[in-house]
């Protein structure tokens, strides 16, 4: 069967990618029940960033929002997007919190978990893949970071590919987060798996090079069988290709979507409303153009942003080609890690150090703890000489890191009853866990509206 099905990203990486996450649930609302009868294979609608957006930014729970979806959609599977070891935070966490962030993240209404980890290194993924077949309920898809460099092949990729399928994964992810994947080598790469693997392949990308819909277009011909695409609003440039281009082009051939595009456009006109809301509401300055320099960089767009950004409030804004040009050759002496949070923060801060204080004059605690194997296992391999720069004759930990970490569930329960809330739910404890100092003033202005709430029922 060659029909391709989609996922859409609209409520997820969409907007994360076009508009920095501000989407509140209750500009998603009005349409939840019409996205419901479209025929999507999936809603990608939370994980990634939309956790700690909901915190900082829009004082929504990110879980009162999961259940929320979950009342709307009833017939679609939800999906989330999980950084392995690191759930959705910026470090590794240990197992007890992993194991319990599954369970809460099903038992509020996840049918799909997006496991990926940034260096590919599976070890990295093993307990949020075991907690999730542990749940017999949620699909686990194993994703596998694409990345170009001298050690990225075929043959890497369809290693780590069957390497996922063995650890028991239901289907597998090709996740091309800076939109680096060229048309015909996604052909290749689709072609290559699907000799390999018994299990549904998925083909995530973003249309920052320009490559987007040629890229989707050649995976569909060597026989890919899910796609990722965002409603027009949300998609194309920095994010996924339009899901009504998409349904469109591949319509009437044996890849047809048999989606119905009628269904779609009252959606995206409600989007192209809520796009207006956000630019408006939060002065955000939208992505308009491909960027396709981004495949010489190998760095994600918004990485490209941000960099640019932090030289401009220094003053040195006139650097950033020097330190676009620096990026490769510290990849390279990190072993060729994959650029996604953490590991496009670090490579980036490093390169920018490098071309303002002279190369490795200044070297940051996090290139140390990825040279120390702290993050996990790199890709390439990391020089002596370097190796002995950075951390001199420290061991290199060689077993997976998060071996090293004591539980921290109970910890984070006890602080947040010190901090008076001794009756936290579990989802709670895990938002707290993750982000500190986000929950905390989260927490008391949540009370705070409860409170006015319930004084103002009592008036009335």
């Amino acid at each position: 069967m060659a029909r391709v099905k989609i996922t859409e990203t609209v409520l997820r990486d969409g907007h994360q990618s076009i508009a920095a996450t501000r989407m509140r649930i209750n500009q998603m609302i009005p349409v939840l029940e019409s996205m419901d009868e479209v025929g999507y294979h999936a809603i990608e609608c939370w994980g990634g960033a939309t956790f700690d957006s909901c915190m900082r930014f829009l004082d929504e729970d990110p879980w009162e929002r999961l259940r929320t979806l979950k009342r709307y959609i009833k017939k679609t599977p939800l999906q989330m997007l999980f950084r392995g070891q690191n759930i959705l935070g910026y470090r590794h966490y240990a197992d007890d919190m992993v194991y319990e962030f599954v369970n809460r993240a099903v038992d509020n209404g996840i049918d799909i978990i997006r496991v990926f980890d940034a260096l590919n290194d599976s070890r990295n993924l093993e307990s949020a893949i075991k907690a999730g077949k542990d749940t017999k309920s949620v699909h686990v898809q194993g994703a596998m970071v694409y990345t170009i460099s001298p050690i990225h092949t075929l043959e890497s990729f369809t290693k780590g590919a069957v390497e996922l399928q063995e650890m028991g994964v239901d289907s597998l992810c090709i996740k091309d987060m800076s939109g680096l994947l060229a048309p015909y080598d996604a052909y290749n790469l689709v072609r290559m798996l699907k000799k390999h693997l018994h299990i549904p392949i998925e083909l995530h990308t973003h249309c920052t090079c320009g490559f987007g819909e040629m890229t989707y277009l050649k995976a569909a011909e060597a026989g890919v069988d899910i796609i990722d695409t965002a409603l027009s609003p949300f998609g194309a440039v920095t994010s996924q290709p339009a899901t009504e281009t998409m349904v469109m082009a591949l319509q009437n051939s044996i890849y047809d979507t048999d989606i119905d595009t009628e269904k779609l456009w009252p959606i995206t006109n409600h989007f192209k409303e809520v796009r207006k809301e956000l630019a408006k509401e939060f002065n955000l300055t939208m992505p308009s153009q491909i960027n396709p320099a981004v495949r010489k960089y190998q760095i994600p767009g918004g990485m490209l942003t941000n960099l640019y950004n932090q030289l401009k409030s220094q003053g040195e804004e006139d650097k950033f080609d020097d330190v676009l040009a620096e990026m490769p050759a510290v990849r390279r002496d990190l072993g060729y890690p994959p650029l996604v949070t953490p590991t496009s923060q670090i490579t980036g801060s490093a390169a920018a150090l490098n071309v303002l204080f002279g190369r490795y004059k200044m070297i940051t605690n996090e290139v140390r703890d990825i040279v120390r194997g702290k993050y996990g296992r790199v890709p390439g391999e990391i020089s002596e000489d370097f190796r002995k720069l950075c951390i001199g004759d420290e061991p290199v930990i060689d077993h997976r890191p998060a071996d090293d970490l004591e539980p921290e569930l109970d910890k984070a329960k006890a602080e947040l009853a010190e901090a008076g809330y001794p009756d936290a739910s579990p989802e709670d404890v895990l938002s707290y866990a993750l982000f500190p100092e986000v929950a905390l003033p989260f927490f008391a202005k949540r009370d705070e509206q409860r409170k006015a709430a319930q004084e103002s029922a009592v008036t009335e």
